[in-house]
């Protein structure tokens, strides 16, 4: 490593199925970008690749190899030459490279074919920023290794899909970003009113992480006091004593005690996990989901 920006980590699919003992998932905040990255380089789903945040990362290669980058889109060179984004690009011995910052979006993900091998820990490379589990955040100067190729020919011989390019809007989408809630268990624990509130424009605060996103604006009404802790799932959007939503991403939490108010659909969390602090936000009822679902109306 040359450089590594704010933030590289090394991530995978993550760990599921430890919550029993206080572990959670981890993983990379972005699934899809992830996944997208090894299979446009022909790794397997679950293969370790970086998660650089807010781009500046600078990795030189010994040796040759083929990598793919995607997520948050950011101005990328090989030894000064200009390579693209979410589609395969050759890195000769020796050459550095070079990340620069995203426009807009958060987090990018190199991939490189044959994976990143780091030591195991509770049978994954990710790393936990909560738990603290996992390969540290890499420094300028460390080396990681390559494993070998996997079976099966390269190029792929189907198209790659190249999904909407996180943190930028859609055709006729606002300026803000619209994360689809569907509705959750705790209508009880919520006053008239909630879901009108839950849906105003909210901005992405400064203390928003790996862990969480945190949202800023208007409060959510909802009745004083704590849960007992229970489970918590990727993308569950809770609502603490302040009224001010909190959405957990992939080191969140194993349990809380604040009432859950809904869900995030799958894709949404991804495209949350792409926000950064000013980022304005819109959590609306999911299509689909009636009115008499939601919370407070």
């Amino acid at each position: 490593m040359v450089a590594t920006g704010p933030l590289l980590l090394v991530e995978d699919a993550g760990r599921p199925g430890l919550a029993a003992v206080g572990v959670g998932p981890s993983g990379a905040a972005d699934r899809a970008s992830h996944a997208l990255a090894a299979r446009v380089v022909g790794n397997a789903p679950d293969a370790a690749a970086l998660e650089v945040t807010l781009g500046g990362a600078a990795l030189r290669f010994h040796g040759e190899a083929l990598v793919a980058l995607t997520g948050a889109a950011v101005p990328a060179s090989v030894d000064g030459r200009p390579v693209g984004m979410n589609a395969p690009v050759r890195v000769p011995d020796g050459a550095l490279l070079r990340l620069g910052t995203p426009a807009r979006g958060l987090r990018t993900y190199v991939a490189v074919r044959g994976g990143l091998v780091v030591e195991p820990v509770l049978g994954s490379r990710s790393r936990d920023v909560l738990g603290g589990i996992g390969p540290e955040p890499l420094r300028p100067g460390d080396v990681l290794a390559v494993g070998a190729p996997p079976a099966g020919s390269w190029p792929l011989t189907e198209v790659v899909p190249v999904p909407h390019v996180p943190g930028e809007a859609r055709p006729g989408e606002r300026a803000a970003a619209v994360l689809e809630v569907l509705p959750g268990p705790r209508a009880d624990w919520f006053l008239p009113g909630a879901w009108h509130a839950l849906r105003a424009l909210r901005t992405v605060t400064a203390d928003s992480d790996r862990v969480a996103l945190r949202l800023d604006g208007q409060a959510v009404p909802r009745r004083a006091g704590e849960l007992p802790s229970e489970g918590l799932v990727r993308g569950a959007v809770q609502v603490p004593p302040d009224g001010r939503p909190v959405v957990f991403l992939a080191d969140r939490p194993v349990t809380g005690g604040y009432p859950v108010i809904g869900v995030l659909r799958e894709a949404d969390v991804d495209r949350a996990a792409q926000l950064r602090p000013g980022d304005r936000v819109v959590l609306r009822l999911a299509r689909g989901a009636g009115l008499g679902d939601a919370v407070g109306g």
